[in-house]
């Protein structure tokens, strides 16, 4: 440790925070790139061992305060799960301080970043990638990419535009010379890598706005909104009020579309926990899904918290609930969240220090089905709630030829934290990523439908009660960016694994200097944990 580490962890804490600022509430795009280029420079010039203590810093800031909402479902499951999305800075550090020993680091850092969000996306426990750098970009530039590059390419761009920045700012600050007009020009060709990311980002953006489908078949879908009673946020101590709302909402529709007050819709999506008891064993809740759905005369997707094989635990389902045939196709949820929803290495000593996890009392199991759903003929990919942050998903039921996305969510205990409208920006990336139209059921948060440009063409606000309807266009493209993006993250996983091995062979190779005066040793080597300046990167 030296006497520069304050400032590096100083630099990590303010990094860290400024990552935070590109989602919900704030939402400022710049704050992407800016944190990670703040998360770069404290890593430069550092050992291996100081590198684990600053990136540690910066993940505990970044994913602390990231992902406070969590405190809505108990302080130990947001101390557990911030922990475990800490711990991955514990290999990225390393990983960039590493990287940054090569001349070529502007490009390799930022593909370490996107291997470091395609792992956290998927292990360990499934992985929860919330808080990507392409979960920040809607209503900007950067969105539209997404059906080209999906959503690792945007994240790189972003990660790129970082690293370059960094690189040119290190650089401007050791140029030296007069600022006569060869002076400028010097200082101008620095800034010509991030300004040219952004110019292709602009350019890329209008010549690929996408306003979705126009000429395909078109159908009518509703979401109904029933509410929740008292507080709004416990689905389960009211939860025969909320399926019973969900019903009569729903029967009120049918009597609107009776009295030609309102057109009738192909289907109805209801939304996650719209019954929080398994409706295929309780008689109330089969009864009150029955008489609305018949009283609609449609299908309706109902979202329902299954009894699984064993007692302790549960799957949460998507329904097709036909006004003939009754429960039918059914979905269920792939990704449940470790420590929200599953407690993983279960055991009573765990519930025993952390009492929160009391309140999950079975683990919900993960469903397997990689096909959309059939709902009068419609291919329908459908998402639960945090699996709208998941890539693979929506990667494999498009690919099996989806013709809209549904999104059933009970985010009730969140709603009073900013992960409603986090949630509600990724489902509108998603829109977009797909190239579908999207028709959102929330609980109470906010439900609504989404146009595959990612503009909301109808929503209900939070904590109201009523039906968003709307006539959406199918289609069953698959956009570029679905199947480009897997292979970017390929790519990124290769290209860090190899770069850090050429970092490390390029290093052994290196005459050691211990012992020797600055006099004696070779030209261009450097002390490992000095701040090193982009002059001194250059040279190695």
């Amino acid at each position: 440790m030296t006497s520069r580490l304050p400032l590096r962890l100083l630099v990590a804490v303010v990094a860290g925070l400024v990552l935070t600022a590109m989602f919900e509430p704030v939402g400022l795009v710049v704050a992407g790139p800016l944190g990670v280029a703040g998360y770069a420079l404290a890593l430069r010039g550092a050992r291996v061992r100081t590198a684990l203590l600053v990136s540690l810093v910066f993940g505990a800031v970044f994913s602390f305060v990231q992902l406070w909402w969590m405190q809505a479902v108990g302080t130990g499951a947001w101390i557990a799960l911030s922990l475990i999305e800490t711990a991955y800075f514990l290999l990225l550090g390393p990983v960039v301080a590493v990287l940054h020993r090569l001349r070529a680091w502007p490009v390799l850092v930022a593909p370490a970043w996107v291997a470091y969000e395609e792992l956290r996306a998927g292990w360990p426990f499934g992985g929860f990638p919330w808080a990507r750098l392409s979960f920040g970009v809607v209503d900007t530039p950067f969105a539209a990419l997404l059906p080209w590059i999906g959503m690792p390419g945007v994240s790189l761009v972003l990660a790129l535009l970082a690293t370059t920045s960094l690189w040119a700012a290190l650089r401007l600050r050791d140029c030296v010379g007069p600022l006569d007009r060869a002076g400028l020009l010097r200082r101008a060709r620095l800034l010509a890598a991030p300004v040219a990311i952004l110019v292709v980002v602009g350019v890329a953006a209008a010549l690929t706005a996408y306003a979705g489908p126009t000429d395909g078949e078109r159908v009518r879908v509703a979401a109904v909104q029933g509410d929740v009673g008292g507080d709004g946020d416990d689905v389960v101590a009211v939860h025969r009020q909320v399926t019973r709302d969900h019903a009569t909402t729903t029967e009120e529709l049918a009597a609107d579309v009776a009295a030609g007050d309102a057109d009738a819709p192909a289907f109805a999506v209801w939304p996650e926990n719209s019954t929080a008891v398994d409706p295929f064993t309780d008689g109330e809740a089969y009864g009150e899904i029955t008489r609305a759905v018949a009283a609609l005369g449609v299908p309706v997707l109902v979202g329902g918290m299954v009894d699984a094989v064993s007692d302790e635990q549960v799957l949460n389902q998507g329904i097709v609930w036909d006004p003939v045939s009754g429960p039918g196709d059914r979905y269920a949820k792939h990704h449940p969240v470790p420590f929200g929803e599953y407690i993983p290495f279960r055991n009573d000593t765990l519930t025993d220090i952390v009492e929160q996890f009391d309140l999950i009392p079975r683990d919900m199991l993960a469903g397997v089905r990689r096909s959309p759903l059939d709902i009068e003929g419609v291919a329908v990919a459908n998402a639960i709630c945090f699996d709208v942050a998941y890539d693979d998903l929506f990667h494999d039921q498009v690919a099996a030829g989806a013709q809209l996305v549904t999104v059933q969510t009970s985010n009730a205990m969140f709603i009073r934290t900013h992960q409603i409208d986090q949630q509600f920006e990724i489902t509108r990336l998603r829109a977009i990523a797909t190239g579908k139209y999207v028709v959102v059921a929330a609980i109470n948060g906010r439900s609504g439908i989404i146009a595959p440009d990612g503009s909301v063409v109808a929503d209900i606000g939070t904590r109201e009660r009523g039906v968003v309807a709307a006539d959406v266009v199918l289609n069953d493209d698959v956009p570029l960016g679905l199947r480009v993006g897997p292979w970017l993250a390929r790519g990124a996983f290769a290209a860090t694994l190899l770069a850090v091995l050429l970092a490390l062979v390029t290093s052994s190779r290196r005459i050691p200097t211990v012992g020797r005066s600055a006099a004696d040793r070779p030209a261009g080597t450097v002390e490992a944990d000095d701040p090193t300046t982009a002059r001194e990167a250059a040279q190695r």
